[in-house]
């Protein structure tokens, strides 16, 4: 074993007590201030990862991109291989069908009316889960009884701007409390890679009910498959007591 030939440099370097020289007060600043400078771009880093993420998810229609995750936990997904983009001027959405009053909406004339804020766990078939997400739009008991549905009508059905994701609801489930027009979600205008500018929510059913990017809604006088349903899925989708949740199946 050689000796230092400068015990003082020894002493200095080992510490006094021969455990390691103590942190310097440099040091713990420089160690703050870049944790700081992670917490302040966290949020610009998880934006762009998440519109990278939903940009490949929506041109890839093997749907493997779906397995990647994303913000929040979601799992950007979409049936077709792109889905166009809709902007505050542009954007319709129509109630037809079985009603006295046939609608279109713009995106103006949806956030003037009455909104509703629901916080619910949104739960995936395929076993994801996101717990306390925020959502909040117009009811859509509100736009039916607006337009006036017919003693006839028995359904809803859904059509999206993608061109091919749709879905149906009963009348009854409908008209339920916990089923939105959406608008936004986690306190946010709804993105479009989570089917903005509007969607369809429905809290108390798997998410696949719950129809990104909403253009129609139908009143019709029989539920109609959707999209998913004519692949097998149930057409009553409700999550359940084995998923931890206690919503009132609707009849």
């Amino acid at each position: 074993m050689t000796q230092d030939p400068n015990p003082a440099r020894s002493a200095d370097r080992d510490g006094e007590d021969g455990r390691g020289s103590p942190v310097g007060r440099r040091v713990v600043l420089g160690m703050l201030a870049a944790g700081a400078a992670g917490v302040a771009a966290a949020p610009l880093l998880q934006r762009a990862y998440d519109s990278t993420i939903g940009a490949a998810a929506q041109k890839d229609p093997t749907g493997l991109s779906g397995l990647l995750p994303a913000g929040g936990g979601f799992r950007y997904y979409s049936v077709t291989g792109s889905v166009p983009r809709e902007d505050e001027r542009g954007y319709r959405l129509t109630l037809d069908g079985l009603v006295r009053r046939p609608t279109g909406y713009r995106l103006a004339d949806l956030r003037a009316l009455p909104q509703t804020r629901l916080v619910r766990d949104v739960q995936c078939v395929t076993g994801w889960r996101v717990p306390h997400t925020a959502f909040e739009g117009v009811r859509l008991a509100t736009l039916l009884d607006a337009a006036g549905v017919r003693p006839e009508a028995k359904a809803v059905h859904f059509t999206c701007f993608d061109g091919a994701y749709r879905e149906s609801l009963t009348l009854e489930q409908a008209r339920r409390d916990d089923v939105l027009v959406a608008l936004r979600m986690q306190d946010r205008p709804l993105g479009h890679d989570h089917g903005g500018p509007v969607r369809l929510y429905v809290a108390p059913m798997y998410f696949y009910k719950s129809a990104k990017w909403l253009s129609r809604i139908t009143v019709t006088d029989r539920v109609r498959p959707g999209y998913w349903e004519e692949r097998g899925y149930d057409i009553d989708a409700w999550v359940g007591r084995s998923n931890g949740r206690d919503d009132a199946p609707t009849t």
